[in-house]
């Protein structure tokens, strides 16, 4: 096929790669070895590279060919023929875990620079072009958090806005939320931007010792968005786990009698909302998109019933023909919340306070709160992404993976928000990976660019590719062909040409 001409930059991925070091294996998909690799667009051209992440997990594994850094499905243990003084030094030191730097989730722009993101502490500079692995940054060194998120918010001048959860510290547990400055002066342009790191806000968490799990959060252009979902960590078997010979993913619980909080952060004030709102309980990992309108909040998540994701991915359940025998008990769920943040103070009870045209409402409770019901957008969609100049601004289309009651992506899609209608890109035996949307330069409209996705081919003698579709129409435009072995990823980001620098070429 043939590329557009405007179409120059990178696509840079980052997912799980190594499984097995020597003879020790890891249990789950998502603690594999991170793995970027990159597609370069030039003047019509295509070029791959990946490498892995020679993160001090990487080489502290490689050095003693085996896992010696636990991650979060599978917990490690250090050379077993010490002395029992070692052996309960050991234990005691992993009651609060050193984190693993394996970050395998996704890429971040902090300042001029690029990033390896995790959900831990750490994440790792990288050089885009050439994939090296950089210094390691700890964000508790800035900022009190134990745990942070792999999807960040970019505002219009380029400041980084995350969250991240600080666990009992100064007997408390609460969610922060903070910005990492785009730029630093002048003078102090030797300081890193994270020496300017703010909080924003904190959130006290409902429990102490069992703060809710989160992946992403939402934005607008005036308040952030926090759910805390009933799928939570136990920070005493956590404590506990090293000891007990169990990962720390099984210190993750779902309570399917509990609600679901929405916290509402105004951005301004950095206060957050008074009135409590909530719904029934769910397991999300992933936001879409959020916007202010008439008075109301309206947010799209994509949702399930229960936490059967992550145990899909056990490495036990990933056999040759996973995607045909693996079935989800819960189907995501693509789900519209309108919330009313101004709502008449004297509604009558149990009335619902949405005034926008929607079958989402919120209905008004004897003791003030709002209990909150979706609109349900669509069925079987995952690893969404939007033209980011939307993004927190009203929009119309997801561009996302789909998947029906397997979790392996078959296919491609384009979702309508505002009509529902759905555009595919399909193919047999073909496992895309997330779509990013890339503008073209003089955009007019919200769809005009090219979608980019890498797909791997179910039998490992076909050579993956990387597919470019045209986003209005979602009809191919080209594919570039990779002849090597290509890995299913998770996150990445497109980087255009403007923002690498050039001086490592």
């Amino acid at each position: 096929g043939q590329l557009p001409t405007w179409l120059q930059g990178m696509l840079l991925r980052n997912g799980p790669g190594m499984h097995t070091i020597g003879d020790s294996k890891y249990n789950h998909w998502f603690d594999g070895l991170a793995l970027l690799h990159s597609f370069t667009f030039k003047n019509g051209e295509v070029y791959y590279r990946s490498k892995y992440l020679r993160s001090d997990t990487y080489n502290c594994n490689i050095e003693a060919n085996r896992i010696m850094v636990s991650e979060f499905g599978t917990m490690a243990y250090p050379d077993p023929c010490k002395n029992i003084f070692a052996k309960a030094f050991s234990y005691l030191s992993h009651t609060i875990p050193e984190f693993t730097d394996n970050c395998l989730i996704n890429i971040m722009k902090a300042g001029d620079d690029f990033y390896a993101t995790g959900e831990t502490n750490f994440i790792r500079k990288i050089n885009p072009q050439t994939l090296e692995t950089l210094e390691k940054v700890d964000y508790s060194k800035y900022v009190a958090v134990n745990l942070a998120t792999s999807h960040p918010h970019y505002d219009s001048a380029g400041n980084v806005l995350n969250m991240g959860t600080s666990i009992v510290d100064k007997g408390r547990t609460k969610y922060l939320l903070f910005k990492i400055p785009s730029s630093v002066q002048e003078q102090e342009k030797k300081k890193s931007c994270f020496k300017h790191l703010e909080v924003v806000c904190s959130i006290p968490s409902r429990s102490l010792l069992h703060p809710s799990y989160y992946h992403s959060f939402g934005i607008t252009e005036n308040y952030i968005i926090f759910i805390e979902q009933p799928f939570r960590l136990d920070i005493v078997k956590m404590a506990t786990a090293y000891i007990r010979g169990v990962s720390w993913a099984s210190c993750l619980a779902f309570s399917k009698d509990d609600k679901t909080w929405f916290h509402f952060i105004d951005r301004k004030t950095k206060k957050e909302v008074s009135t409590k709102f909530y719904t029934d309980a769910l397991v999300f990992f992933h936001h879409i998109n959020a916007y202010e309108e008439d008075g109301h909040i309206i947010f799209d998540i994509i949702a399930y019933t229960d936490n059967s994701l992550y145990d899909m991915f056990y490495l036990k359940n990933l056999s040759k023909d996973f995607g045909q025998s693996t079935k989800l008990t819960s189907i995501p769920t693509c789900k519209r919340f309108v919330v009313p943040l101004q709502y008449d103070k004297d509604a009558v009870v149990d009335s619902n306070l949405v005034t926008l045209p929607s079958t989402a409402t919120a209905v008004k409770e004897k003791d003030g709160n709002i209990y909150c019901q979706p609109e349900i957008l669509c069925e079987g969609i995952e690893l969404p992404r939007i033209n980011y100049d939307y993004n927190g601004k009203k929009y119309k289309y997801v561009f996302a993976t789909q998947v029906q009651w397997s979790p392996v992506p078959t296919k491609i899609a384009k979702f309508n928000t505002q009509t529902k209608e759905m555009l595919q890109w399909e193919q047999d035996d073909c496992w895309p990976s997330e779509p990013v949307f890339v503008p073209s330069p003089d955009a007019k409209e919200e769809d005009d660019g090219v979608v980019l996705t890498c797909v791997v081919k179910t039998d490992p003698k076909d050579p993956p590719f990387l597919l470019v579709l045209d986003a209005k129409t979602f009809t191919e435009l080209g594919r570039a062909i990779v002849n090597v072995e290509m890995h299913m990823d998770l996150h990445g980001m497109f980087i255009p040409l403007q923002d690498m620098k050039t001086e490592t070429e």
